[in-house]
């Protein structure tokens, strides 16, 4: 299950001929962080800040996004949280530079990153939901997993056993059919990636003084 991930850099954004990212964001996300989701509107294709984590229209407080990052495509409909977002098909993607999948190794679990060979970015699918809490407006979003037990790279991740799991990527030439979509049948996108497109190794988690936002390191003009 994918609990970290890197969003797309600004540069990554203007090479995908992608609307601009108004707001500021981190490099790294996690759970009940916050991050820049795509999703379309009657105006286009739009981005807004929404948290790591879909948290419900029922629910009273943020917790819960702790546990509701990740959403098995299997199981969606037979879980509350995700019901409402699904039956109003309230589909967008989380744009990533890399994600981040424990590995065993020698009984010890290491941090992997997946990327592109080619250093762009890619598309994972996300159901976002808004809701209120005293007042506030949360904007929240979790990504879709499938099972990955025959994925040959996504296979070699997680605790040893039986259970293998993949967030489901979408395909560059899909994403307007992805994010348009009005059908709760979403059989023909649960795909392994193509792995002759991606590549795996062995990052250590960073540290971080303090978040390093994506405006201020790539902004216009540096």
């Amino acid at each position: 299950m994918c609990a970290n991930f890197k969003p797309l850099t600004i540069q990554q954004c203007q090479q995908l001929h992608l609307p601009k990212i108004s707001f500021d964001y981190a490099n790294e996300v996690f759970p009940a962080g916050r991050f820049p989701l795509l999703f379309a509107s009657q105006q286009g294709l739009e981005w807004r800040e929404v948290i790591f984590g879909l948290v419900p229209q029922w629910a009273t407080d943020l917790n819960i996004a702790k546990k509701t990052y990740n959403a098995r495509q299997e199981t969606l409909w037979d879980k509350p949280s995700f019901q409402n977002a699904l039956h109003k098909y309230k589909f967008g993607v989380v744009a990533v530079t890399e994600f981040y999948e424990s590995k065993y190794v020698a009984g010890q679990p290491q941090r992997w990153g997946v990327r592109r060979k080619d250093g762009g970015a890619f598309y994972i699918a996300a159901l976002y939901e808004i809701c209120k809490i005293n007042q506030d407006i949360i904007r929240s979003a979790t990504m879709l997993t499938m099972d990955a037990i025959d994925h040959p790279m996504m296979s070699t991740f997680h605790e040893p056993g039986n259970v293998k799991r993949s967030v489901i990527i979408i395909p560059q030439h899909r994403l307007h059919e992805w994010l348009s979509r009005k059908s709760t049948d979403l059989t023909s996108f649960v795909q392994g990636f193509n792995v002759d497109e991606f590549e795996c190794s062995h990052v250590p988690k960073i540290k971080y003084s303090k978040p390093s936002p994506q405006l201020d390191i790539f902004s216009e003009g540096h």
